[in-house]
């Protein structure tokens, strides 16, 4: 008997695979877990190559300890999409493939546990003569297992090993050879028939129609992006969509992305009432928010074809889906969308790339569509589709009034703390009326400073370069950057006085505010101070849409994706912050933001108002948002990015360094920037200066960071990859991290 190997890759900064011996009685393939030593370590990876032979020593390769046999290898394909990410955002294949699984699955100990659902596969009718031909007449084991799948409608794979020592690896490469497939349990029903599924649902509109057409008469990969005003129904366009798609491929799957928890549990609603003939596990969840076991049982319905529909934030895009047939990603603009820590990636860009990986269309929709994305249906190479109004007839798009701050001083209309004149008025005049409203400020806490006016003392934290945020209800300090606490002083620490004051205002501080100016209204804060606990904002989100609140006010948790049925009135506190910020792609957020927050009023047929408080309305972005004008601001934007080479124009990465000090982050990465000169294709990449970040200090650590653009998207990459090597020679700080397409620049 030959001897095997198996090249596995692990968790760990290496762009390598590790070779090992494989002795183990069940014959390995590539996509199977396995558990290995690494160091003095025992540790799960992922096979990604299995061989007779091996350029190391034989005896010099440690063994494989168990193999997981009983869960159905990842796919190829989904092999080749963690290799992609992995080569794309700089990182480890094992990086990439093991933070991918559930947590629950890299634990050894808890294997036999986990995998109730066992993978089934069935032949294919067009198939039978094809596999029979196939196989030589003496090998009498092969025949058994074929004429097991012959006789019944699905084989499990323990049923299959009774029948053939190597079924697994058999089963597989019947199925890459397009004999048999993944079946789906038999207690699942399918999707409703094309024709059942659209009799009951609402009539759309001549827009609606034209979208939904154009996404289920294509064939193979198809970018669309869906730009539809607020309230134009992109929702019912993904429904009627994916009944169509699915209908058509009875054990087809859907992969549905949304950008934030909270708002899964309405898409989730939406999804399992229009698909109610589908049995409770075919439509399934995937978050950070989920339970490790809840996440676990839900990666493994999809990795086993049990669910037809996954509905997941950002994380949900490596999900292993055999039969995935169609992608969407909803409010595709949102920064959410980009990972901040690990492996730096977007979902979005990696949704495009999977539906092409895999031939399916994806759907990219959006009242204010970012300019990269923008750009590309501006080229062509996404074909656009366009919802201009409201589904409801009656449902016009709210008036936005701006509130000039500086004309009502000067006119002697006072204000009371951060609330005008005129929004408390419009607030009252809601209340007469039996209407809701939203007040939005993207601040909580009840003040962002607290200082004493005698000495100039401000509260800070002492880890790090950031203002400790006052939180009122709670009567504590706290660092919304590491998280610090501790309890507001009695009188100033320098200089004792004990007139010590908030400077500013949070959503605490007019939550208290609104209740004093507007007597008799029943006020309700969410954000993320209200709704630590699980499953909070889902019930602070029920009492809105029951009628039981007033006044909701909120961060950017309450601006996007929710139908509040009843809200009339919108107003915005301080957004004038962000007109002044050094990042270039401030302006778009805004406006994404602003739109967003606008188009939760007059949803239900109400005449809505939108009231912006301003010291500065005639700013272009608030004469183009009053005018409800998203494709002129975004002309205008791109054409001053295309003048500045800014993305999408160009391509950038960031390298950011962390030290026990400034100067150690500083220095690292000038000696790293002077390294990269003398890589081949650094001529045509532009490195710029190391630079502080903004929050220089988080936790003790001091932070820089070093931008690199090109012209080049080809250039800049391998530029990158040669950079690597001297990245992990160097020393002197406590960590680094390169992130390919920042988005905070």
């Amino acid at each position: 008997m030959s001897k095997v190997f198996v090249r596995v890759a692990v968790d760990q900064p290496m762009h390598v695979l590790f070779d090992y011996r494989y002795t183990l009685d069940t014959p390995p393939s590539a996509g199977m877990l396995v558990q290995v030593p690494f160091g003095r370590r025992e540790v799960v990876g992922l096979i990604c190559e299995v061989t007779s032979a091996t350029d190391l020593l034989a005896s010099k390769l440690r063994d494989v300890r168990a193999l997981c046999d009983g869960l159905a290898p990842v796919s190829e394909t989904w092999i080749a999409l963690a290799g992609f990410a992995a080569e794309y955002y700089q990182r480890g294949l094992g990086e990439v493939a093991l933070p991918a699984l559930p947590q629950a699955l890299r634990d050894p100990s808890r294997w036999n546990r986990l995998l109730a659902i066992e993978p089934r596969y069935r032949l294919l009718d067009a198939e039978r003569e094809s596999l029979h031909e196939s196989l030589p007449i003496r090998a009498i084991a092969l025949r058994r297992l074929a004429d097991a799948l012959v006789e019944q409608p699905s084989l499990a794979l323990s049923d299959a090993r009774a029948l053939h020592p190597k079924a697994a690896a058999t089963l597989d490469d019947w199925s890459a050879r397009g004999w048999i497939e993944l079946a789906v349990p038999d207690n699942i029903p399918l999707l409703p028939s094309q024709a059942t599924a659209h009799a009951a649902l609402p009539v759309l509109t001549d827009e609606q129609r034209d979208a939904v057409d154009a996404i289920t008469n294509v064939q193979g990969f198809a970018p669309f992006l869906l730009h539809g005003v607020t309230g134009s129904g992109k929702t019912e366009v993904y429904l009627h969509a994916l009944a169509a798609l699915l209908a058509a491929k009875p054990d087809a799957q859907a992969l549905v992305l949304v950008p934030e928890i909270n708002l899964t549990p309405q898409f989730e609603a939406a999804f399992r009432a229009r698909f109610s003939a589908l049995a409770k596990g075919s439509i399934v969840t995937m978050h950070s928010g989920l339970a490790e076991g809840e996440r676990a049982r839900n990666w493994l319905a999809a990795h086993t074809g049990a669910v037809r529909i996954v509905l997941g934030t950002r994380l949900a895009i490596l999900a292993s889906m055999p039969r995935l047939a169609a992608i969407v990603v909803d409010e595709e603009h949102d920064p959410a969308y980009k990972q901040q820590e690990g492996l730096r990636y977007s979902a979005r860009d990696l949704a495009i790339y999977r539906a092409k990986q895999l031939d399916i269309p994806v759907v990219l929709g959006s009242a204010t569509p970012s300019l990269e994305s923008w750009w590309q249906a501006e080229q062509g190479r996404y074909t656009r589709l366009t919802l201009a109004r409201r589904a409801i007839a009656e449902a016009a798009l709210p008036s936005v009034r701006l509130i000039d701050l500086e004309e009502e001083r000067r006119r002697g209309r006072a204000s009371v703390d951060g609330l005008s004149g005129p929004l408390i008025a419009a607030l009252k005049s809601r209340l007469e009326r039996g209407e809701q409203s939203l007040v939005f400020l993207n601040r909580r806490g009840y003040a962002p400073i607290l200082s004493c006016d005698a000495c100039g003392w401000v509260a800070g934290c002492p880890r790090c370069s950031a203002y400790a945020v006052l939180h009122k209800p709670e009567r504590t300090l706290r660092c919304h950057h590491c998280g610090w606490e501790s309890r507001i002083p009695k009188s100033c620490p320098d200089c004792s006085n004990i007139d010590i004051a908030p400077m500013g205002r949070g959503t605490q501080r007019v939550e208290e505010t609104l209740a004093s100016v507007v007597p008799g209204a029943r006020v309700l804060r969410i954000d993320a101070d209200s709704t630590r606990r699980k499953g909070s904002a889902q019930v602070l989100f029920s009492d809105v849409h029951a009628g039981e609140v007033d006044i909701l006010v909120g961060t950017q948790m309450i601006a996007k994706g929710h139908d509040f049925r009843h809200v009339t009135l919108v107003g915005v506190l301080n957004a004038d912050t962000a007109l002044f910020s050094h990042d270039f792609r401030a302006s778009e957020r805004l406006f994404a933001q602003l739109t967003q927050v606008s188009g939760r009023a007059g949803r239900a047929g109400l005449p809505g108002e939108v009231m912006i408080q301003t010291r500065y309305p005639r700013h272009a972005l608030y004469q183009a948002l009053s005018r409800q004008d998203y494709v002129g601001f975004a002309n205008s934007t791109l054409a001053e990015r295309r003048d500045a080479r800014l993305p999408p124009f160009v391509y950038q990465a960031m390298l950011r360094a962390e030290g026990r000090t400034l100067e150690a982050a500083l220095a690292f990465l000038a000696e790293v920037a002077a390294a990269f000169a003398s890589l081949p294709g650094a001529d045509r990449v532009m490195v710029y200066d190391a630079v502080p970040l903004t929050i220089v200090k988080v936790f003790n650590v001091h932070r820089a960071q070093l931008l690199l653009e090109s012209g080049s998207r080809a250039a800049l990459q391998t530029a990158l990859r040669a950079w690597q090597p001297l990245l992990r020679a160097q020393r002197g700080v406590l960590r680094w991290n390169v992130e390919v397409d920042p988005l905070d620049v």
